[in-house]
């Protein structure tokens, strides 16, 4: 092989090692497009895993409540009786969870748990708490008690 080929594949693969003016702005063009929407998959993603984390704990805390009451209904110093909004306050912040807030109600009925009347009571738990958006959300947990002595 002559020496002046030689030296002419060495300059042409000398040339070829850099980038070129179009193929670094066809590579901004690219990453302009791809890092907005891999930044917003990555947002999306961290709401489906805090917001599932989020209704869990709210779960917990009006299951947690819910059984409070049914304890108190069964106490022997306690009892239906002592079942009201005034013994179980608004909690604006639970305890432990500040972004979460707990209130009960007491609703009396009769057996068919529509009318108005005595002898069943349906508790409500309502916890609300703001989602990984920012979005109120509020759960709901009821059961229904009875005033009787076993």
């Amino acid at each position: 092989m002559r020496p002046g080929a030689r030296q002419h594949v060495s300059r042409a693969a000398a040339r070829r090692r850099a980038f070129t003016l179009i193929e670094a702005i066809a590579s901004v063009v690219i990453l302009s497009i791809a890092v907005p929407t891999m930044t917003w998959s990555l947002a999306q993603a961290h709401e489906q895993r805090v917001n599932p984390v989020l209704t869990s704990r709210a779960e917990w805390l009006a299951t947690e409540k819910l059984e409070q009451i049914i304890a108190d209904r069964h106490s022997t110093t306690r009892g239906y009786s002592y079942l009201a909004v005034g013994n179980y306050p608004n909690e604006p912040a639970v305890t432990g969870f500040p972004a979460y807030s707990r209130a009960v109600t007491f609703t009396e009925t009769t057996a068919d748990l529509s009318t108005s009347g005595t002898g069943y009571m349906v508790v409500r738990v309502d916890v609300t708490w703001n989602d990984g958006t920012g979005t109120s959300r509020t759960m709901s947990i009821s059961t229904v008690v009875t005033d009787y002595t076993p």
